[in-house]
Order: structure tokens, then C-alpha cells, then sequence
């Protein structure tokens, strides 16, 4: 398939990559962890570490094929990059991450602590129908395509794994080895974040990239979902950013969509297709 990882969070499925792959031009695997797209296998009880578990085993199977890779991450597919890429750092040639980031000192956001109160997170969840996050979505800025495609996928075992998964992170507030580990993050690593992000602000992003060297992007006028906001400017950077180019595969950016699902894996789509500063865009 491809070394270029694009690993998607709560409460999305890859095609929320759809707008940036067609920018990048080049092959992407883009993996649904499990529980979002596809009920999750006997046994997987969708906690943090669980999920980090199959992120960094999708990674060795990569790596044994195509060598050090390229990933990216957005909402928990950030936390779970950082996570999987400070346990097998050998595995990683360089990181980037949009929209949440590992950090003792944010205390996590208001929709995670509803969700992580027994009882409170259950009526919440299920008060909020495929109609109700289409329009959280739309007026979130994502394209009512996007939006739509995401809302039909808030199934029963997506709603349960979200629970399960931001229990097991006490509403992302992260200590321990979680915490520890960061220090074995190789060093090409870069922040994309939007500046009006209602639920992690720039704040986090700059301490981050403070205590671990990465750069940081801030888009000015993008929310949490900048990464399909500023597609266009940010597989810009990326293309800067991953040290050996996206084109490396050579598909030109007409080439057709794929979409692999694996039962009880969740799906997963395939698609062809160090400065110091803090760059401000517009």
C-alpha cells in the first residue's frame, strides 16, 4: 500500500482525509481503528491502550513492507500517533498531528468530561442523533458532503467505543508512562492546529512544541477540523514536512479511490493519490 499513515479521531471515519488526500496527490493509508467503522473484534475493550496497540502493530506491518513511515494524526488519531510513535520510534521516519496532543497540563475539554461521567456520557450520547452531529459537523465548517457521510457512520459501536476510549484517558487527562514516553519522539515532528479550535487550544499546541522541538503551523481563521478547512494550504507543509516527498509513489492525483473493510477491523480507505518558527497563515 503506502509508508504515508493519515490516522482520523472521534468521532470521524478516514474519509474525513478525503479533502486533503486530493490536494497531496499520492498514496495514503488511511486505517479506522476499530469500533468506528466496523464492529470491533471479541475481546477489544476500545481503551487507550488497546487502540495504540493495533495503531503501532498496523505500523510494524507497514514498516516491514516500506520501511520508516510517514504519519499523521487528527483529534485521537493524534494522541494515538504520538503514543505509537514514542513506543516504536524505529518504525517512524517523521510525525505530524492536528487537533490534540499529550500534554499533563490540559485537563481536556468539555464534551470529554461529559462523556467520561458514568451514566451523564450514556444519556448524552444518546441524545445526540446522526441529524444532531451532522449539523455540529456543518457548523464546524466541514463541506455538507463531508459532514453528511461523517453522521451516517454515529453507529451504536462507534458511540460505545468513544465512551470506552475517553474513560480509559479520564477525559484526556493524560500522566504516567503516556506522559514519560514523549521523550523517545524522533525529532521530525510537526503541530498543524487552527487557531479558533473550541475544544484544544493553540495553547497546548505552542507548550507541546515547545517541550519536544516541533514546529508548529497555526491556521488563523480554521477550527478543530483544520486539516479539511485548510486542505489546500496544509498538504503544502506536509509536502515540506515529510522528508522524502509525497510523491514518492508517483500516482498522479486523478487516480481512482479504493476502500478496503476488513471485518472486525474496522475499514480502512487507500488513496492514490526543521525550522524553528511558528508560522501564522491566513
Amino acid at each position: 500500500m503506502t509508508h504515508r499513515i493519515l490516522v482520523h479521531g472521534v468521532p470521524d471515519t478516514p474519509f474525513i482525509w478525503s479533502a486533503l488526500i486530493e490536494q497531496l496527490g499520492a498514496h495514503a493509508l488511511a486505517p479506522s481503528p476499530p469500533g468506528f467503522c466496523a464492529p470491533p473484534p471479541a475481546g477489544f475493550g476500545s481503551t487507550k491502550d488497546e487502540y495504540a496497540k493495533w495503531l503501532v502493530d498496523l505500523l510494524q506491518d507497514q514498516y516491514a513492507t516500506y520501511g520508516p513511515l510517514d504519519i499523521f494524526g487528527h483529534d485521537w488519531g493524534a494522541l494515538l500517533t504520538l503514543r505509537a510513535a514514542s513506543l516504536r520510534p524505529d518504525l517512524i521516519n517523521s510525525w505530524a498531528i492536528s487537533g490534540a496532543a499529550i500534554d499533563p497540563d490540559y485537563g481536556g475539554h468539555f464534551v470529554a468530561h461529559i462523556w467520561n461521567t458514568p451514566l451523564l456520557g450514556e444519556i448524552a450520547i444518546a441524545a445526540s442523533p446522526r441529524k444532531m452531529i451532522e449539523i455540529i459537523l456543518r457548523q464546524s465548517a466541514l463541506p455538507p458532503d463531508i459532514a453528511r457521510h461523517e453522521a451516517a457512520a454515529w453507529s451504536a459501536n462507534m458511540r460505545r467505543s468513544i465512551l470506552a476510549l475517553y474513560r480509559s484517558a479520564n477525559a484526556l487527562r493524560f500522566e504516567g508512562d503516556w506522559v514519560n514516553r514523549l521523550e523517545a519522539l524522533p525529532k521530525r515532528g510537526l503541530l498543524i492546529w487552527g487557531a479558533k479550535d473550541p475544544y484544544v487550544p493553540v495553547s497546548v499546541a505552542r507548550r507541546f512544541a515547545t517541550r519536544h522541538g516541533a514546529n508548529l503551523l497555526i491556521e488563523r481563521n480554521a477550527g478543530h477540523w483544520a486539516i479539511v478547512e485548510r486542505a489546500k494550504e496544509i498538504s503544502g507543509v506536509l509536502l515540506e514536512h515529510f522528508p522524502t516527498g509525497m510523491n514518492r509513489v508517483g500516482i498522479p492525483k486523478t487516480a481512482r479511490v479504493r476502500f478496503k473493510l476488513h471485518a472486525g477491523e474496522g475499514g480502512q480507505h487507500v488513496w492514490p493519490g526543521r525550522f524553528r518558527l511558528i508560522f501564522v497563515k491566513g
